[in-house]
């Protein structure tokens, strides 16, 4: 009987919290129970379950190394519409020297600056703050994220300029700042961001001033700069020999003569709408085969449409409020 007892038991413990060998590391579990505090006290449930007799390394939203066992992954989001949280990023998130993973995800109540601290988290390769009302200006202190690949700060509330010191992270890969309150002009640095340079999501902000000559460096796969004030010239980012998917520059107040530029054969999202472009449409645009979306409407383009290629599959609103486009899908020309 008391074999069974004794089975029964064990048993009991491979299921149970306290069964489970201790991995976390003791210094990260500290660490993590004072965000949880910090957190907590603000009505976030996804902490609820980190516990202190439970390994850290199997809670929600965390990660540990197989090996050391630190903490190397930190994911804190919400999925419900009306979360009842609010409160800031604790300034203890910095304690976590292993991060390599840190993403505050759909937190609409997340407030405050984006916290000084994440400058000591050195190893980070990915951060996400985003769809948060977090506000301040995007920090200069994020140019000391060398190993950084993926920074997305989007939909939040940021406001005041883009630093320029973000153009001296080596490694970044995709750079999103769109959906903010960002003024002033996109960076002259951006241009020597190590090639080919991230793609660019900087919609939806109130950027003004010419596009920086010095993009022309870059071939990133997508550059989406629409919905700002950004004026002048922007034929630095377009060149046959370049690999872009997607090119966004709708709803600005550019200028230049579309009809002396050549496009990468790779684009497949090309929208220059509501702008001031003009000169024609080039001949050269019928020789994307993958050119999926297209819009030239509200420009000051005028002269036959070209036909042939994947421009005949393009109705006529994305030819609109231009000053004399003739050829289908309008009337000929004469």
């Amino acid at each position: 009987m008391g074999g069974i007892l004794g089975l029964c038991f064990l048993t009991f413990l491979s299921f149970s919290p306290l069964g489970f060998a201790e991995k976390c590391n003791p210094e990260d579990k500290k660490v993590l129970l004072q965000i949880k505090k910090d957190f907590t006290k603000n009505n976030l449930d996804q902490l609820a379950p980190w516990i202190p007799e439970a390994d850290c390394c199997i809670w929600d939203g965390l990660k540990c190394d197989p090996v050391t066992h630190r903490i190397t992954s930190l994911i804190i989001l919400s999925n419900l519409p009306n979360s009842n949280f609010t409160g800031q990023i604790p300034p203890s998130i910095g304690d976590l020297p292993y991060l390599e993973f840190l993403e505050f995800h759909k937190l609409p109540k997340l407030t405050g600056p984006i916290q000084p601290t994440i400058a000591k988290l050195t190893k980070l390769k990915w951060l996400q703050i985003s769809w948060t009302n977090v506000s301040g200006p995007v920090p200069d202190f994020l140019a000391q994220l060398k190993n950084l690949m993926f920074l997305d700060l989007s939909f939040n509330n940021l406001s005041g300029s883009i630093p320029s010191s973000l153009s001296q992270l080596p490694n970044l890969l995709s750079l999103h700042l769109d959906r903010n309150r960002l003024t002033g002009p996109i960076p002259n640095s951006f241009g020597s961001f190590n090639k080919p340079g991230p793609d660019l999501y900087l919609s939806h902000n109130q950027l003004s001033g010419p596009i920086p000559a010095s993009l022309a460096n870059l071939d990133p796969t997508r550059i989406e700069l629409s919905r700002n004030k950004l004026e002048g010239d922007a034929s630095m980012l377009f060149r046959r020999n370049k690999t872009t998917f997607i090119l966004d520059v709708s709803r600005n107040l550019l200028a230049f003569d579309l009809s002396k530029l050549e496009f990468p054969t790779t684009l497949v999202t090309l929208d220059l709408n509501h702008n001031q472009i003009f000169g024609s449409i080039p001949v050269g645009l019928t020789a994307l085969d993958s050119l999926q979306r297209f819009n030239v409407s509200y420009n000051r383009l005028c002269g036959e449409i070209p036909q042939g290629g994947a421009l005949q599959t393009f109705d006529a609103s994305s030819y609109l409020h231009n000053k004399c486009l003739c050829g289908s899908p309008f009337p000929g020309c004469k």
